[in-house]
């Protein structure tokens, strides 16, 4: 199902396929300019009607597997939880992660040198307890500030699909991730998923200090208030997805000239 792609599929054949369960959406709005020294100057961050989002999204992966290679018990499955804004790039819309903790030292190391990502050690817990999901996260990477969520979640309603121009879909339908490699040097990593299946959600964060976490490592000082306007909600925007499976290309240099 290729049909709501913005950009037709790329060249080659992809190199990694997983699959997403029981994961979150939870976005807050946030000032451009509190994130444009964060995001590298070739890149444009990304907003919807003049505003600009930050995410936390907590879930657990599943079947993550090389191409022609099975998924292996030990390293195929592990809670993942991502802090991310939005960007783009002559044009094409992606995603930028600020940060990406997970319980599987071996997917930390490797997505680190490969995908030139900020991944991150952490102890992590994801279980289904009578419908909510209760997610827990306490990064463990030596060095690294400290950052935690402590979370219960559910989906509240009917599953939809997110139509073009609206939030919903600005927030969600994204098919490549950007990143900077050691030098500096920007990369593209094209994805391929079907369209989300979302449902609206009910959280309670006890404790989540994700966001702040993730500016410090960019910019070594605290993170600004994402709500200092007071038209602006001080509770995130929430989503459920149950399930996403998703193929994963070899990340490709961008010139930035």
């Amino acid at each position: 199902q290729i049909e709501h792609r913005p950009w037709p599929l790329p060249d080659g054949p992809w190199i990694m396929s997983q699959s997403w369960h029981d994961l979150l959406f939870a976005h807050w709005p946030v000032d451009a300019a509190h994130l444009r020294p964060l995001i590298p100057a070739p890149l444009d961050v990304d907003k919807f009607q003049s505003e600009a989002w930050i995410g936390v999204v907590p879930f657990r992966m599943s079947g993550v597997r090389l191409r022609a290679t099975p998924a292996l018990p030990t390293l195929s499955a592990f809670p993942e939880l991502n802090v991310r804004t939005y960007v783009s790039h002559n044009g094409k819309p992606g995603v930028w992660f600020f940060s990406l903790d997970a319980a599987n030292a071996i997917a930390v190391s490797v997505a680190r040198a490969w995908f030139h990502l900020p991944y991150f050690n952490a102890r992590m817990r994801c279980e289904n307890r009578n419908g909510w999901i209760e997610y827990s996260s306490e990064r463990t990477h030596r060095g690294a500030p400290a950052a935690k969520l402590h979370a219960s979640y559910r989906p509240t309603g009917e599953v939809f699909r997110a139509q073009p121009g609206t939030l919903d879909h600005f927030l969600t339908e994204r098919y490549c991730l950007y990143a900077a490699a050691a030098k500096g040097q920007l990369t593209r990593g094209e994805i391929q998923h079907a369209p989300w299946q979302l449902q609206p959600a009910q959280a309670d964060f006890s404790e989540n200090t994700m966001i702040e976490a993730a500016m410090n490592i960019e910019c070594g000082s605290p993170a600004p208030p994402l709500t200092d306007d007071p038209r602006r909600p001080t509770q995130p925007l929430l989503h459920f997805s149950a399930r996403q499976d998703v193929i994963v290309w070899n990340p490709q240099r961008i010139e930035c000239g």
